[in-house]
């Protein structure tokens, strides 16, 4: 089938949850090209399970080719944008009608599936660190840190597991009942909390095995990750005209129909926007539809004033599932927060992964 709308083009520029959904939301109403710094699309809440168990990644690492049957795709970095052109590292340009900034944030990942997998799999991978160790030091309380400690805890409960977060509780992005049951889950499972306490993590060398916090107190550990500070994908932006346009944070400011301020025909979405939200799949395929919305809106010659306005929650009413292992997950709603095995049954043993795989068009493969 080929695309519409007079081969207008849109150009996505990142391949995570929004920009993948986007485009594949688009590819067959108009021309559409991703540019993205790798071949594929990975699942990345499901990251933390592919480090203890490497084989998962099998289902969460997507090509990005295999769920965009109609549209190209470039795997190198974008490095500028004019007010009509995107260039990339490899020298390529790429001429828009339409511009769709989804970079997230900077993540150091291989350029193929294969050395992705390869990652996960060999000798130097995160799974033999944690298998070798006797004890594990996690960095950050947020989801990341407090899904990867989870993990770890329940897979490898022999293991001294401590996670270290800087602010006054975990999850800060959720209500404060979500953190409490995710605390009281974790020091159930034996995991040593330390709350208030920072590491410098720009300090620690490779191979360290003690750590101090911003309170003196000293941790032993065989191996840590860092699961907090990761930068927005937005440094590339800061020669180009959208130079403007970022928040002193490196975001890019946005209106309520996701379009950059004072641009016609370039938007934003997921985690590089200056958008109140929980940095979550739900909230970047939310903006996913309504920047696709407006988009095809605009390609059919609609009026502006008709274009889908994007509603973001408070923290503390936003629905979200945090897992705790592979059975059990605490899970914010509107009115209530519950954790256990019940909404465990949502998300920990899958972790959405066939859910996301068949949004993409794809075999669910449940396990």
């Amino acid at each position: 089938m080929e695309a519409g709308a007079g081969d207008r083009r849109v150009v996505v520029v990142g391949g995570g949850v929004a920009g993948a959904m986007l485009a594949k939301h688009m590819q067959f109403d108009t021309d559409v090209v991703l540019i993205d710094s790798k071949e594929y699309y990975e699942v990345p809440w499901a990251r933390n399970r592919s480090m203890v168990e490497p084989p998962f990644a099998e289902r969460s690492l997507i090509q990005h080719t295999d769920y965009l049957s109609n549209a190209r795709v470039t795997a190198s970095p974008a490095i500028d944008v004019t007010e009509s052109e995107v260039l990339t590292a490899e020298g390529r340009t790429f001429a828009y009608d339409y511009l769709v900034i989804a970079t997230g944030h900077v993540d150091s990942t291989p350029r193929s599936r294969k050395d992705r997998l390869e990652q996960f799999k060999k000798g130097n991978s995160n799974n033999k660190r944690i298998r070798s160790s006797s004890s594990v030091l996690v960095i950050g309380g947020g989801r990341t840190g407090v899904e990867l400690s989870a993990e770890i805890a329940a897979d490898y409960p022999e293991k001294k597991v401590t996670l270290v977060h800087e602010g006054p509780r975990l999850l800060q992005i959720l209500g404060p009942k979500a953190s409490e049951k995710a605390l009281r889950w974790l020091k159930s499972k034996g995991v040593d909390v330390l709350l208030g306490h920072s590491i410098d993590v720009d300090a620690i060398s490779e191979g360290q095995r003690s750590f101090t916090t911003s309170d003196g107190a000293t941790i032993t550990a065989d191996c840590h990750f860092v699961c907090a500070g990761r930068p927005l994908g937005s440094s590339w932006l800061q020669h180009t005209l959208l130079k403007d346009n970022l928040d002193r944070f490196g975001r890019l400011k946005v209106d309520e129909n996701l379009r950059v301020r004072g641009r016609k025909n370039v938007f934003a979405i997921g985690d590089v926007v200056d958008l109140p939200k929980i940095k979550q799949g739900f909230s970047a395929r939310k903006h996913a539809a309504v920047a696709a919305k407006n988009i095809k809106l605009l390609l059919r010659g609609g009026k502006e004033e008709k274009m889908a306005v994007y509603k973001p929650r408070s923290a503390a009413a936003a629905p979200a599932v945090v897992s705790l292992g592979r059975r059990e997950a605490v899970a914010q709603f509107p009115f209530t927060t519950v954790s256990g095995y019940i909404p465990g049954l949502f998300k920990s043993k899958d972790l959405y992964v066939g859910w996301n795989r068949k949004k993409l068009g794809l075999e669910t493969d449940i396990i």
